[in-house]
């Protein structure tokens, strides 16, 4: 296996992991809806945020209220974990039909020297027209991962032109309406799967 597939599929299973442990700790009561903490009732992922959109305009968290947020952290050069997660985050918010509607799809980059809004309108018109790209400062990609607890790393990549690539969690997070954790997808979760499982969410 290459340096790049053994990062690759450290990643995939960092990301089932945090999934098993997560529900380890639902079963022994120390944690309920996830990462919610029972004892102190605040949500241990999401937070505000303010980012710049694939449009070029500033948006934070607040843009999105009264919607469902189904986020995703990951970058428009990542060869193929993310452009497969978006697929199926696509596919399965289309399965639900009108009902989707509740559900605003989110690429949060962990790029982005390179993922500038333009950049990311070119990407996410390829996977959903209701796709939001978020950019950033590298401090503020750096926070808002930070609060939603996602992984990010920058390794070098002699294959790539720009000598890099980026290791990150392989997770979908699902945000209710006002901004508080619901639940969480891992990296191959089927488009079934996700479906079934965002409709009995959203009803």
């Amino acid at each position: 296996m290459t340096p790049t597939g053994k990062r690759l599929a450290m990643v995939i299973a960092g990301s089932f992991v945090i999934g098993a442990s997560v529900a380890l700790l639902q079963q022994s009561g120390v944690l309920t809806m996830g990462f919610r903490s029972l004892t102190a009732g605040k949500a241990l992922v999401g937070g505000p945020f303010s980012l710049t959109s694939h449009t070029g305009q500033r948006v934070t968290n607040k843009n999105f209220a009264g919607s469902y947020m189904l986020i995703y952290f990951g970058f428009t050069y990542c060869p193929d974990v993310c452009p497969s997660g978006l697929q199926v985050m696509s596919a399965a918010i289309d399965k639900l039909g009108v009902k989707g509607q509740k559900i605003v799809p989110i690429l949060i980059t962990v790029d982005p020297e390179r993922d500038t809004p333009e950049q990311l309108a070119k990407y996410v018109t390829q996977f959903h027209p209701r796709l939001v790209g978020l950019t950033g400062t590298p401090e503020e990609i750096r926070d808002v991962a930070k609060a939603y607890r996602v992984y990010y790393n920058k390794v070098k990549d002699e294959k790539s032109t720009a000598g890099y690539t980026v290791d990150h969690s392989a997770l979908f997070l699902l945000m209710d309406p006002q901004g508080n954790y619901v639940a969480h997808f891992t990296h191959g979760t089927s488009v079934d799967a996700m479906a079934k499982r965002l409709l009995e969410i959203v009803g």
